[in-house]
C-alpha cells in the first residue's frame, strides 16, 4: 500500500476508468471476467461516493482511479455444489449450525489499484490479493464465484483509504451509509457517473447468492458497452 495522504484528503472529484485485466482468457469466460470487473468499478464508485464527487470520463477530475485484475484463481464448481448441497440439507434438517465449505477448489481474486492526480503522478496505490475462506464466502456454482464475492471487499478495503486518507486495516470498520445501502438493494446510485456500471442485483442478488446461482443470472453487468 502507498498513500499521500495531503492530497488525497485534498481531493474532491474523482473519476474512475474502466477496470482491466492482464491474466488472458486463463480458460475463464469473457462474460464472466467483465463480470468481475464490472463488480470492481460499481463497488468502487458506489463507496468513493461517500465522500467525492464522481465525474463522468468527459470530465477532469482530482483523482483518477484505476485497476487492474492480475490473477483469478477459479472456483472448482463441483466443489461449490458439494458445499452448497450440504449446506442447504442443514437448512433443511434445521441443524441451526452453519455448515462450513469443503476446504478443497476454493477461488482467489488479485488486483492492483491505483489513484493518480491531475498531472499522473501516483497519490495512492494498492497491491490486493485474496482468497475465498470456508466460512464467510458464499459458495456459488461459477468459476469467478469467489472472484465476484471478492470483488465488493477489494472496492471496500481500497475505497476506505482514499476516503479516510489512511490505512483502511486499521481501526473500525464504519457503519454503511444510506446511500450505499440503497445501491445495495438495487437503487439508483448517487451519481450519474456511476451509473454505466449497471444496477447492484440487490435482494435477487442475495437470493441467489444463497443458493449459490451463478453470479450472471442475476447481475446484469454494465450497461454500455466499454
Amino acid at each position: 500500500m502507498r498513500l499521500d495522504s495531503t492530497p488525497v484528503l485534498a481531493a474532491k472529484t474523482v473519476r474512475i476508468v474502466p477496470t482491466s485485466t492482464r491474466i488472458g482468457s486463463h480458460g475463464f469466460n469473457a462474460r464472466d471476467l467483465a463480470l468481475v470487473s464490472n463488480a470492481i468499478d460499481r463497488a468502487i464508485c458506489t463507496n468513493l461516493s461517500d465522500r467525492f464527487q464522481i465525474v463522468p470520463p468527459s470530465q477532469p477530475a482530482d483523482l483518477v482511479i484505476h485497476a487492474t485484475v492480475t490473477d483469478i484463481v477459479a472456483t472448482n464448481r463441483l466443489a461449490a455444489a458439494g458445499s452448497i448441497a450440504a449446506s442447504l440439507g442443514a437448512s433443511v434438517a434445521d441443524l441451526g449450525v452453519p455448515i462450513p465449505r469443503l476446504p478443497i477448489g476454493l477461488g482467489g481474486l488479485a488486483i492492483e489499484a491505483e489513484a493518480l492526480d491531475k498531472d499522473g503522478l501516483q497519490k495512492a496505490a494498492m497491491v490486493w490479493s485474496r482468497g475465498a475462506n470456508m466460512i464467510t464466502t458464499k459458495a456459488r456454482i461459477s468459476t469467478v464465484g469467489d472472484a465476484y464475492s471478492l470483488s465488493s471487499t477489494f472496492a471496500a478495503d481500497f475505497s476506505r483509504m482514499l476516503v479516510k486518507g489512511k490505512d483502511p486495516f486499521k481501526g473500525i470498520p464504519a457503519i454503511p451509509s444510506m446511500q450505499k445501502l440503497r445501491v445495495s438493494l438495487g437503487g439508483n446510485p448517487k451519481y450519474d457517473a456511476c451509473r454505466v456500471f449497471g444496477r447492484a442485483p440487490g435482494i435477487p442478488g442475495m437470493v441467489a447468492a444463497r443458493f449459490g446461482l451463478p453470479p450472471t443470472w442475476v447481475d446484469k453487468g454494465a450497461v454500455a458497452s466499454r
